[in-house]
């Protein structure tokens, strides 16, 4: 029903009372804004009373105003211009205390991820990564950060990681050329999604490989083309993206490949130790 919310509320529009259709309005009006808002606050800037809006949720069919909010949310973040991102964060944090707000709006994140993040799905990915012949990793814009990190670690552990840079389809799949049903490709996209990232799993699946999808919600584009989808918990209505949760996600991933490869990880961080003394690559004064 999320994605649907406002076309079922059109939908509904005729039998609304008047204040109902006020309310109706503003939000088809105003969805991005009206996301973010206590149902006190959207009450006021309607006019009408603050248990008038919850009735309004309730007509639509949620047991309460925060589901509904939740619901209007998960419809409207993708369409969140940078612009539109910017107003909000500055609206709902302008007059607070932005690091104390922030630091418990990602603790928040965390156990959220915690609490409804699929246990099966990632020790499947886990064997997977580990039994991969070549292992691709993709994310784009502000998940690329995602990507490296994850590339990063998992090529202190296997020599067949591919990260995959790409800022078009074209070259994006000369670097996915070869992939085949022996390999895995983790993609990364949160909102806005990319379309090179949803292309390259699109290509990855079609190819047989198996493909393992990180993002933010089930209504994601990313799920239907993973095979293993694990979900973090993101924060996209501010111009700089919360990605706390996917990095403590991507975190338990490797660590849990490396684990699960235990003796390869020691051979290779004792040469690697090795090298990083005689290149001096850390300072140990």
């Amino acid at each position: 029903m999320n994605s649907d919310i406002l076309n079922i509320m059109q939908e509904k529009s005729t039998g609304f009372s008047k204040s109902h259709k006020r309310i109706a309005k503003y939000i088809a009006d105003n969805s991005d804004k009206a996301a973010y808002m206590t149902a006190d606050r959207l009450a006021k800037s309607i006019g009408v009373s603050e248990s008038t809006v919850v009735r309004f949720a309730a007509e639509m069919g949620f047991g309460g105003y925060q589901k509904f909010k939740k619901a209007l949310k998960e419809a409207t973040k993708t369409q969140l211009n940078s612009v539109q991102r910017m107003e909000i964060a500055c609206e709902k944090l302008g007059s607070s205390d932005i690091l104390n707000s922030i630091l418990k709006s990602d603790i928040a994140a965390i156990e959220k991820t915690l609490d409804t993040i699929n246990k099966a799905e990632f020790e499947k990915s886990v064997s997977a990564i580990s039994c991969a012949e070549k292992i691709y990793i993709t994310g784009i814009r502000s998940a690329a950060s995602l990507a490296e990190f994850a590339g990063f670690y998992l090529h202190l552990l296997f020599d067949n990681v591919r990260l995959i840079n790409s800022t078009g389809a074209d070259d994006l799949f000369e670097q996915m050329l070869s992939i085949g049903k022996n390999d895995v490709l983790i993609g990364i996209s949160f909102p806005r999604y990319s379309k090179n990232t949803i292309r390259a799993l699109e290509y990855a699946k079609k190819n047989g490989a198996t493909v393992i999808g990180i993002t933010d919600s089930t209504l994601s584009p990313i799920v239907h083309e993973s095979d293993y989808c694990l979900i973090a918990d993101s924060d996209t209505s501010s111009f700089v993206d919360s990605l706390v949760a996917p990095f403590s996600v991507i975190h338990a991933l490797t660590l849990a490949v490396g684990i699960k490869n235990k003796e390869k990880m020691q051979c290779n961080f004792e040469k690697l130790e090795k090298i990083w003394d005689e290149y001096e690559v850390y300072d140990k004064k």
